[in-house]
């Protein structure tokens, strides 16, 4: 028998009519974006499926995000009866794989991460931070470079040769500079919002604490792997300090897939739009089955489970 993964990506929001047919043609999917409107105070369905500018901040990209993935997993247990042996999420995916375990309602997912992306919005004076992904070379080559540079760490490490870096601008940009010079076949600066999961957000995290000091965290029905640590979280008690360091520490999206590996995960569903966790995936194994549910049509792959 197959052990499942469901795995939430964190990224994704520029796919203007995200979870569309989810929101049309299901009634647990209209459902789910009806009330994240009424609990947030703007049209999910607005922001999610008319082109705007809001897509692309932050404060917006992490409810629009969630949100979607949310109606998106409700929406295939429904229809298929498939439930996960654990999940995960990169950055803010981390809060649909709560929601998923059973740590935070649907609910109390949606009102978190709104909070949590306004908090990282303003962290930060626009133009101060950057982000880039560096494509490949070695983990260990880039944490060597990068500890001779100070302001900048490595946000992200995704996959075998893709690991993204953040920090000041001018700090991401002189490690640009150097890891070419390490043997990097390309550096190229992503268009975000701010220097996610970098030092310089340590204060968002901080305050998220506060936020979280309201929201009811229970036991995990389900373990989910922590970006932080990507090792498996079983008990409440772990929770919230991990959910405060994940916004200004590295996401350990590669070593969480390993250790799902390990335990014998030899199914992976990617649940939200694009296909980018999908392609992580299959560069860090070649043995495990790998499914993505980015329309409501891609639920019907999952009877080759």
């Amino acid at each position: 028998m197959s052990k499942i993964a469901f795995i939430f990506p964190g990224q994704g929001a520029q796919y203007c009519g995200m979870g569309q047919d989810f929101y049309e043609q299901t009634a647990t999917g209209k459902e789910i974006f009806d009330m994240a409107s009424g609990l947030l105070g703007f049209s999910l369905p607005e922001l999610c499926f008319e082109k705007n500018d809001r897509l692309d901040i932050t404060e917006y990209t992490q409810a629009a995000m969630v949100t979607t993935g949310i109606a998106m997993m409700r929406v295939l247990e429904e229809k298929t009866g498939i439930r996960p042996d654990v999940t995960a999420g990169l950055s803010l995916g981390e809060y649909c794989a709560l929601a998923a375990a059973g740590v935070m309602s649907d609910r109390d997912a949606i009102l978190t991460v709104r909070q949590r992306g306004i908090l990282m919005q303003e962290a930060v004076p626009a133009g101060l931070g950057a982000m880039a992904a560096v494509l490949s070379l070695d983990a260990a080559k880039i944490e060597e470079v990068l500890s001779q540079i100070q302001g900048v760490q490595i946000a992200n490490y995704n996959c075998p040769g893709q690991i993204v870096i953040s920090g000041k601008k001018e700090a991401v940009e002189e490690a640009g500079e150097k890891l070419l010079a390490a043997g990097a076949k390309r550096v190229i600066g992503l268009n975000v919002s701010g220097p996610f999961h970098s030092a310089m957000l340590t204060q968002a995290g901080e305050k998220l604490g506060t936020v979280l000091e309201n929201i009811e965290i229970h036991k995990p029905v389900i373990p989910y792997v922590a970006n932080v640590t990507a090792q498996y979280v079983t008990e409440a008690d772990e929770v919230k300090p991990l959910l405060m360091r994940q916004v200004s520490s590295s996401v350990r999206f590669q070593q969480s897939v390993e250790t799902m590996l390990k335990d014998g995960v030899d199914t992976f569903i990617e649940i939200g739009p694009g296909k980018t966790l999908a392609g992580f995936i299959k560069k860090i194994t070649r043995d495990a089955k790998v499914f993505n549910i980015e329309k409501l049509e891609d639920i019907d792959k999952l009877t080759e489970i």
